[in-house]
């Protein structure tokens, strides 16, 4: 019971001390429809585990009506989580997070195998996911990680990253900027490799490196047509010179 409580204070301070429009406690409980409905999440996910049928189901829905904010018994959600807004946030059923994360509306927290077992992400400690984001299947996102508004995410996150784009890229690390614009995990560890992920084409990056071939043989053939031009123009000049000469 002391446990719960704990945690109940928790989500209660989170959106005190991440979002600056919250004026006191009275106003979260009252009016912050991601409290609600990480309060009902705590119960209905004790009744889940232990083992009640359907209902828990079943108040899930009523209270995804009543907060917008759509979260299966099943996930696990670690204390001080927040959910800022909520409209349209959806968390699967094999989901982790750890603690002191935070999601915005809109977010999708999704599946992509239609197998049984775990095919939702894992989320670690103080990680934050901005509006729209989805990020889905059987991944990883690291302590600290920072998910831009928009991104769809389909491969593990390191630590420290901030991930934006469709597919996601990591733009930098640890506050320092990347060197290089790249797919998270691009070299996937042996751990990673065995769970299902989603190979999503960039078409974006495919265009980008097109045109940079493209220019790459303009710029040559441009380099050689100035080189003729060049030799022509000397060849041209030299019978003037000699006329000179012999005058």
């Amino acid at each position: 019971m002391t446990k719960a409580w704990e945690t109940f204070l928790s989500d209660l301070r989170a959106p005190l001390e991440r979002d600056p429009a919250a004026e006191g406690v009275l106003d979260v409980v009252l009016s912050y429809p991601g409290f609600h409905a990480i309060t009902a999440h705590r119960a209905l996910h004790a009744m889940y585990r232990a083992g009640v049928p359907v209902l828990p189901r079943f108040l899930a829905h009523i209270v995804r009506f009543a907060t917008g904010i759509e979260i299966h018994p099943g996930a696990t959600i670690g204390e001080g989580f927040f959910i800022d807004h909520g409209m349209g946030v959806v968390i699967g059923a094999t989901t982790i997070i750890g603690r002191d994360v935070t999601l915005y509306q809109g977010v999708t927290l999704g599946g992509t195998s239609l197998k049984g077992g775990k095919r939702h992400p894992t989320l670690l400690d103080n990680v934050v996911v901005g509006v729209g984001a989805a990020i889905l299947g059987d991944i990883l996102v690291g302590d600290n990680a920072q998910i831009g508004a928009g991104s769809v995410v389909v491969k593990d996150v390191p630590p420290g990253a901030t991930v934006v784009g469709i597919p996601g890229r990591i733009v930098s690390k640890d506050g320092k900027p990347a060197a290089e614009s790249s797919e998270p995990s691009s070299e996937p560890s042996s751990e990673s490799s065995s769970r299902a992920q989603v190979q999503m084409p960039d078409p974006t990056a495919t265009m980008i490196a097109r045109l940079e071939a493209r220019i790459r043989t303009l710029e040559e053939r441009l380099r050689i047509a100035q080189a003729s031009a060049e030799t022509i123009a000397t060849q041209s000049t030299e019978p003037d010179s000699l006329d000179a000469a012999a005058l």
